[in-house]
């Protein structure tokens, strides 16, 4: 069945009023009909099995059939810090991340960003919100990831104390693998993970970084483009929390 995130306001009861972006999907794209069943998310987790009733070109609504709980969503919640890279690159990056399960992600100024305001990055929240909603739905996922404000490096790292493991994925590690770094004796239910620009980290903000408590990691012996170690890092941290 298609899966469409819709605002909690969408839900009447046992009733679903589909927003304008979801019609046009349904219409324009997808072409479905009255009678066909589809799900409908609440952004928390749940989700609703509902049966349209209405669809033209300017309604969709259904009668909700039942509600079943998301069962796709990491154990760990991941937020990302991902610095900011030329727009193509940077799009298919929060595509791709959303789709092996990060929770949040923060886009990041660092000093050879190609974007040195935070200010312009905001611009292009709208369509880059529009492709997490996107890529969440096509995964099967139950929540957005959300989408922080950018910020500078160094505004960021002090935010160390939220997560109990706390890494930066940096070229010049070569001790400490992230698919083999000690995980918090208690366990651990929310990380962070830094990945830098292209050309790197300079050294100065590994430093900056490590003095806040942040752990630098390697990803491999093969040094990654942005788009890849962001996704490969993703990926492994993940697996190490997944419950089958």
């Amino acid at each position: 069945m298609h899966r469409f995130f819709v605002p909690p306001s969408a839900f009447q009861g046992r009733v679903v009023q589909f927003p304008p972006e979801c019609v046009r999907q349904m219409v324009r794209v997808l072409r479905l009909e009255p009678g066909c069943k589809v799900i409908a998310l609440d952004g928390s987790g749940g989700e609703a099995v509902v049966e349209l009733t209405v669809l033209t070109s300017q309604q969709a609504a259904g009668n909700v059939l039942g509600w079943q709980n998301n069962q796709r969503e990491p154990f760990l919640k991941l937020t990302l810090g991902l610095a900011l890279t030329q727009r193509e690159k940077f799009e298919w990056t929060l595509q791709k991340v959303t789709e092996v399960g990060v929770s949040s992600i923060v886009p990041l100024v660092t000093r050879r960003s190609l974007i040195q305001q935070p200010a312009l990055a905001l611009e292009k929240y709208p369509r880059w919100q529009r492709i997490l909603r996107e890529s969440a739905e096509q995964s099967g996922r139950g929540i957005v990831p959300r989408l922080d404000e950018p910020r500078r490096l160094p505004d960021f790292i002090p935010l160390r104390e939220d997560f109990e493991m706390a890494l930066m994925a940096w070229e010049g590690e070569s001790r400490r693998l992230i698919s083999a770094v000690d995980l918090p004796p208690n366990g651990a239910t929310k990380a962070g993970l830094l990945i830098g620009p292209e050309g790197g980290w300079e050294d100065e903000e590994v430093q900056a970084a490590e003095q806040a408590g942040w752990l630098p990691v390697s990803l491999g012996r093969r040094i990654l483009r942005t788009e890849t170690a962001a996704i490969v890092g993703t990926a492994l941290l993940l697996s190490r929390f997944e419950k089958i």
